[in-house]
């Protein structure tokens, strides 16, 4: 993680504690890759996980490290969520650290696992929010004084306006919730839409700094809901068909290998696919 306040407390003594990269852009080049090589050295593989919302100036700092230690053991995963959402996967995949699953499949499961992810929040304004379409009659009703939005971000975006009908499309199978409130003073998260997903869970954790800079305001409560069971998780990455790397041999799932950015071959009689640098 490339910050504290996105390493969310472990489930359970299995999980994996989160490795903090902090200061990525701001601390010496050689100070920061040091501690870098420390942890592939001490770990093998390392999966580097930020949001959207993480500044470029971060993510030309982790790709110049990258660059630097010439390695393909660290792949860096920027998944497009909100950022309690990437916090959220981020100790999902931490969870199945713990278990038989080799560093391509791990890497590759978050892709996989963002599936079964709802993600979203509740705004003061939406005038300043441009992740998720919203039409000129509520970017105007966003200036009304004491409007909120609910807004779905993932898996599908849904943006509606806050009424005693208000609801927004839930999961079909079951979850818990994860809610992290910011400056607006409101409990219909937990009140009104907790229930009506029938949510199993609910736990609060600290807003992330970068979700305010997601979302366009710090008017807001954001959550996310999730599979907190350890032995589903490890149940779907498993029961998805593996395949080893034709660049690196390593063992991934999906079309392309996290570590190394290779793609899976052509078939024969049309143009090869190379790597990725």
């Amino acid at each position: 993680m490339t910050g504290a306040d996105m390493a969310l407390p472990a489930h359970d003594e299995r999980t994996l504690p989160a490795v903090v990269l902090r200061d990525v852009d701001t601390r010496p080049l050689d100070q920061v890759l040091t501690e870098l090589q420390a942890v592939v050295e001490a770990h093998g593989h390392v999966v580097v996980v930020c949001s959207p919302a993480t500044p470029e100036s971060v993510l030309r700092r982790l790709h110049t490290l990258r660059s630097l230690l010439e390695s393909d053991r660290i792949a860096l995963f920027r998944p497009d969520l909100p950022p309690l959402a990437v916090a959220v996967l981020a100790r999902q995949l931490r969870q199945l650290a713990s278990c038989d699953i080799g560093p391509g499949v791990l890497a590759s499961a978050g892709r996989l696992l963002t599936h079964y992810l709802h993600a979203g929040a509740l705004l003061g304004s939406v005038a300043r929010l441009d992740r998720i379409p919203v039409d000129l009659k509520q970017h105007a009703k966003s200036w009304l004084p004491g409007s909120q939005f609910a807004v779905l971000a993932h898996p599908q975006p849904q943006l509606v306006r806050l009424g005693p009908d208000a609801m927004l499309a839930g999961p079909e199978f079951g979850t818990w919730m994860l809610v992290a409130r910011g400056q607006l003073p409101s409990d219909w998260v937990t009140s009104t839409l907790a229930p009506a997903w029938r949510v199993q869970g609910l736990r609060e954790a600290p807003l992330p700094a970068e979700s305010g800079r997601w979302w366009g305001t710090g008017k807001l409560v954001e959550f996310c809901t999730y599979l907190p069971d350890l032995s589903v998780l490890y149940q779907l990455v498993t029961s998805v068909r593996r395949g080893a790397c034709h660049w690196c041999g390593i063992d991934v799932i999906g079309d392309r290998c996290v570590f190394c950015s290779a793609t899976p071959p052509a078939p024969e009689g049309r143009p090869a696919l190379t790597r990725r640098t």
